[in-house]
């Protein structure tokens, strides 16, 4: 099975070098580079909004430049450049450490395509409410917190840092457990689902020396760990009590109650789309006619 079919069926106005070329790519070679497409869509994915992406768009630009040197037959250039790319190559796995471990971490877990479970409806906007409800009493009272919502990538060894607790999430349990002058006061606390699976857990401190001065070591804990994992960090500050949200290596701030909710609620369920394929195709009978 060929596009020729397709092509013929369409009657489209086609080259004949690029039909000759069209009639050779089969069924498989369509699957094949629909795969391709998928991966490479999940690694842009999983790189987005780190610090990875930009490292990426610079090695492209590196790669079009050391094409236009070698067009333009400019020898001693393109010789540089390519030495270049070639130690880049054998240095990616030390800058993308992270982003390969969050990959095969991903991979080895079956998560790689987003196959998640999530919770229903009801029990996500139950566990939403009881975490705003414990985040904003903890602010209004200046109680320091460090809660980290694990998402697809697992964050066993931060939890073996901590005190396993798997307890039930409700307002008063989270509070309890950031009591001032506590054992576990001063550490992360994980998220698992409707579980907080662990506290007292130590993150690690971002080495991004660019930060604001005014962040100080939860912050900077938090902004670490999500340079390394997708897990999303909620953060409340013991000075000021201004809640913030740290994932992808950024650090949101000033958080409302409604802000925190939209953030946190897609993490644990996924809705259904309500749109239909009927009303796409009144969408485009709408455009037709206008």
């Amino acid at each position: 099975m060929s596009f020729d079919v397709f092509i013929h069926i369409l009657d489209l106005p086609i080259p004949s070098q690029i039909h000759g070329l069209i009639r050779t790519v089969g069924f498989w070679d369509v699957v094949d580079i629909l795969i391709v497409a998928v991966i490479l869509y999940k690694v842009y994915e999983m790189l987005q909004d780190t610090r990875a992406i930009t490292l990426v768009k610079g090695l492209i630009v590196l790669m079009i430049v050391t094409l236009v040197a070698g067009l333009l037959e400019l020898h001693v250039i393109s010789w540089l450049l390519q030495k270049t790319v070639t130690l880049l190559f054998v240095a990616l796995p030390i800058v993308f450490q992270p982003e390969l471990r969050r990959a095969l971490e991903r991979l080895g877990q079956g998560r790689f395509l987003g196959l998640d479970q999530y919770l229903d409806v009801e029990e996500a906007n139950t566990l939403t409410n009881e975490i705003d409800k414990a985040v904003f009493n903890m602010a209004d009272k200046k109680i320091g917190a460090l809660l980290v919502i694990e998402k697809n990538v697992g964050i066993n060894e931060i939890i073996d840092t901590g005190i396993k607790i798997e307890g039930l999430i409700t307002t008063e349990f989270l509070m309890n457990v950031f009591i001032p002058n506590t054992p576990l006061h001063d550490g992360a606390a994980v998220v698992r689902g409707k579980r907080l699976v662990a506290a007292g857990c130590y993150l690690p401190l971002t080495e991004n020396r660019s930060l604001s001065s005014e962040l100080g070591t939860r912050h900077r804990a938090a902004i670490g760990l999500s340079e390394q994992c997708d897990a999303v960090i909620i953060i409340v500050s013991e000075e000021t009590g201004v809640v913030s949200v740290a994932e992808n290596g950024r650090i949101e701030r000033y958080m409302t109650h409604d802000s925190l909710r939209q953030r946190i609620r897609p993490l644990f369920v996924k809705e259904k789309s309500s749109i239909k394929f009927k009303d796409i195709i009144a969408n485009w009978r709408k455009k037709d006619d206008e």
